[in-house]
């Protein structure tokens, strides 16, 4: 299979919503099209993920962490400043998703929408999407309750 049809075949991704294709089926079709998930995101998604994880260790006040990048985007570093300034860390984890998610289009060349990156983009979108599908209130008191049973007393 080519990319071009692999990439136009897939289901949308919604953000916060469940993806409609599981992570082995993606990378079962990028197999068939004889790519591997690490050589479609490339280095450019890893110097654009460094970035992304500088800007969140200076917000979190963690400067002295901040790593070598190519580029330097002040407009991803706004982004994630601002994503700090949200009180409830919930809706903070969302924000910072969120950003990942834009910053993953930038891997689309928008000469080739149908390319190797529009393909790299929807496999960042797609760890971001199941990510997102395992939260609920749900798994996280039950979570709370695993960490926590061995300080509960019974009476």
């Amino acid at each position: 299979m080519t990319i071009d049809y692999i990439v136009a075949s897939l289901p949308a991704l919604v953000f916060d919503q469940p993806p409609a294709i599981s992570w082995e089926k993606f990378t079962s079709l990028c197999v068939d099209a004889g790519k591997g998930i690490d050589e479609l995101t490339g280095e450019k998604w890893a110097d654009l993920e460094t970035q992304l994880k500088n800007a969140v260790a200076v917000a979190r006040g963690g400067a002295k962490w901040v790593r070598a990048a190519e580029g330097c985007s002040v407009y991803w570093r706004t982004k994630v400043a601002h994503a700090f300034q949200e009180k409830d860390v919930a809706k903070r984890d969302e924000l910072l998703d969120r950003i990942w998610w834009d910053a993953a289009e930038e891997l689309t060349d928008l000469t080739s929408p149908l390319g190797a990156g529009a393909l790299a983009t929807y496999a960042v979108r797609l760890k971001i999407a199941i990510k997102r599908a395992k939260i609920s209130a749900e798994a996280g008191s039950a979570a709370f309750d695993r960490l926590t049973a061995e300080t509960k007393i019974s009476f």
